[in-house]
């Protein structure tokens, strides 16, 4: 199985006026590490941005999957097809 290279996902809670996604992007460099690209916020603003620089794809992508875990962990809802 591989891994993507982009994950998006989305939280949503009316009740608590919650509305955020969280972004999740492998991105080659010029030098050789592979950057885990890491995106945040409420849903409808610019919100921030992370990079995470590692030494091999494999491990750039095993850090992508920690993240996606923590995320459905929170309650975030993974967005097929985006």
């Amino acid at each position: 199985m591989t891994t993507p290279h982009s994950l998006h996902f989305r939280r949503e809670d009316p009740a608590r006026n919650m509305a955020r996604y969280y972004g999740l992007s492998l991105q080659p460099t010029l030098f050789g590490p592979v950057a885990l690209v890491r995106c945040w916020g409420r849903i409808g603003t610019r919100g921030q941005e992370c990079t995470e620089w590692h030494g091999s794809k494999g491990e750039a992508e095993a850090a992508l999957a920690r993240h996606a875990a923590r995320r459905l962990k929170r309650g975030y809802r993974r967005l097929e097809g985006a």
